[in-house]
């Protein structure tokens, strides 16, 4: 089993910068791919970023540019660093992971359907 422990969420002015990370522990050796999500109340749970242990990232198009996903070298501490955040990224954060060894660069890496060990949740609320 893998525990998942988001912290950082928060409250920001539009433009505004925060940083999200994750805590994974317990068999933390069979991770092969990390993600960040997010929901707004009425709306399904919607990928934001994936990482693999080899580093490779994908990326929500509406986050290009503005938000950078990382891996640390334990590969057990998932961040997501957020800049230029907007109203509409307002929203419960959520760390996810997966065993399965997929490819990182397809659209599947950000299906939530793709992980099986989910995090509580972190709100980010970005106010205009």
């Amino acid at each position: 089993q893998v525990q998942l422990v988001e912290s950082g969420g928060g409250s920001v002015q539009s433009g505004g910068s925060l940083r999200l990370s994750c805590a994974a522990s317990g068999y933390t050796g069979s991770i092969y791919t990390m993600a960040w999500f997010r929901q707004v109340p009425g709306k399904e749970r919607e990928g934001v970023a994936a990482i693999d242990t080899e580093d490779t990232a994908n990326y929500l198009d509406s986050v290009k540019g503005r938000f950078t996903i990382s891996l640390d070298n334990a590969k057990t501490t998932l961040n997501l660093q957020m800049n230029s955040l907007k109203p509409e990224d307002t929203a419960m954060y959520y760390c996810a992971a997966s065993a399965t060894r997929g490819a990182t660069w397809l659209p599947s890496a950000l299906w939530s359907t793709s992980y099986n060990y989910w995090g509580q949740g972190t709100q980010v609320t970005v106010s205009s």
